[in-house]
């Protein structure tokens, strides 16, 4: 990601004596710097929409993704109305005045609130907003503030351009997560690419036995092997390092792969266990099921956090204890395990109730350590977003047996919800049942991300004693 920083002001000595434009950049490097983010500084200062369209020329053949307008003194209508009609992700900043008493020395703060108002004019910023800060450089608030931008347009960024590779389709009966890829690939740049099952698989039987039994031992290492025949752990080895070469091949950032029931068949396996090592030692997110939208917004919280995040279902709400649980059985990575750490395990469900009982399809078996944690959803074809946030409360019994965690203290859209507010605001938005769990609170990130992309934000619907159709997005 480059950001482009304008520099803007009438004909003034102010800006240069009172520094703001070295305190600027000064700053905006350091922030740069620090989230792996370039930095081009247009080195004219646009008086006019004809130098405007100059530096924003400059932009374009930088390769700039988001273009920084620094209001350093009070600055002409036509700077902003400019920037604000280009095809750029737009901030415009102010910085307060150095005095505050005798002449003014800046007038930026009105010049802000023209541009403003200037944006609103040329553009739809309900689709296309304009990012507006106003604080000293080295504000923290104001870097904290430039810094959600950042690393919300380089979660967009990381989408642009993206592919995601589909294996064996949709899972049987999830209508729910049918998506067009016409509509993602409007409105995120994404590609998605299908693959039949029997390509995964021919390649785990083609795979050499040494490079199996060395990923096999890998894992033994990273969790203690509890239960999983030699065969099991070799077939999720061979499972693992199939989805990475097809990944590899097709250029693709995330997979959505169909886990059941044709692997149960042949060859004879659940991949859970293959997803979490994917995730885990290659960093490249897998979602179950086919989960086209699980795997962008696993895309999204890459971005933001630099690890995979967990694919989770809304499993059991205790309303008496106001705790969510939230669980799969199959897949996430190992990072997040609390102090007893990971195991892998047979998947507890395929096979039981059966005279042989669950003896094949290994998983990981993990309980999430505590603390805060982000959990969400891109939706409608891309079009929305469902963020809230959460603290893991460790319980005894921990939850059913797989990749695990109870939830309290819920937020929804930066407003308290109760479980029960969370249990309505889920089933009034329709939400498909798979959610991202990504360490620490990213709801500002989130939320801005999806402002910048365009889609809508679903916020909280209140528990109601009685139904109310407005509650129905």
């Amino acid at each position: 990601m480059k950001v482009g920083l304008i520099k803007a002001s009438l004909p003034s000595y102010f800006p240069q004596k009172h520094g703001v434009w070295d305190a600027a950049q000064s700053a905006l490097s350091v922030m740069c710097e620090a989230e792996d983010i370039s930095l081009f500084i247009v080195p004219t200062i646009p008086m006019d929409a004809r130098d405007t369209l100059s530096a924003l020329d400059a932009c374009r053949a930088e390769g700039v993704d988001f273009v920084l307008l620094l209001h350093g003194g009070f600055s002409m209508g036509d700077v902003a109305r400019t920037v604000a009609a280009s095809e750029f992700r737009a901030g415009f900043w102010s910085v307060p005045e150095p005095v505050r008493t005798g002449d003014v020395q800046l007038n930026n703060f009105v010049s802000l609130n023209m541009s403003m108002s200037i944006a609103r004019q040329v553009r739809d910023l309900k689709t296309r907003p304009v990012q507006w800060y106003h604080g000293a450089p080295d504000s923290p608030a104001l870097q904290a503030r430039m810094r959600t931008t950042f690393r919300a347009i380089k979660a967009a960024k990381a989408l642009n351009g993206a592919r995601i590779g589909v294996i064996g389709g949709l899972a049987m009966t999830f209508y729910n997560m049918e998506v067009s890829t016409s509509a993602l690939r409007a409105r995120l740049g994404v590609e998605v690419a299908h693959h039949d099952m029997h390509e995964l698989t021919e390649r785990m039987a083609a795979l050499d036995d040494a490079r199996v039994t060395a990923e096999v031992a890998a894992m033994a290492e990273a969790a203690r092997v509890n239960g999983v025949s030699d065969e099991q752990m070799a077939l999720t080895a061979r499972a693992a390092l199939a989805l990475r070469e097809m990944a590899e091949e097709g250029g693709y950032a995330a997979l959505a792969v169909s886990d059941w029931p044709a692997l149960q068949s042949n060859p004879g396996m659940h991949p859970g266990a293959a997803f979490t090592w994917t995730e885990e030692r290659h960093a490249l997110p897998v979602a179950s099921e086919g989960d086209v939208l699980g795997a962008i917004s696993q895309l999204v919280a890459k971005a933001l956090c630099g690890q995979v995040g967990y694919l989770l279902d809304m499993t059991e709400p205790d309303l008496e204890a106001g705790q969510l649980l939230v669980w799969h059985g199959g897949g996430g990575p190992l990072y997040l395990a609390d102090p007893n750490g990971a195991e892998w395990i047979n998947h507890p469900m395929i096979g039981r109730g059966t005279q042989a009982g669950p003896f094949f399809g290994a998983i990981s078996d993990l309980v999430f350590r505590d603390g805060p944690v982000s959990l969400f959803r891109i939706a409608r074809n891309a079009g929305a977003m469902f963020t809230m946030t959460a603290v893991v409360a460790g319980r005894d019994p921990s939850g059913f047996t797989g990749c695990r965690g109870w939830l309290e203290q819920f937020t929804v859209d930066g407003e308290t919800a109760s479980l029960e507010d969370v249990v309505a605001t889920v089933m009034a938005h329709g939400l498909e049942h798979h959610f991202v769990l990504i360490p620490n609170d990213h709801a500002g990130a989130l939320t801005e991300f999806a402002s910048w992309t365009g889609m809508d934000i679903l916020g909280r619907r209140p528990m109601r004693g009685h139904l109310d159709a407005r509650d129905f997005t």
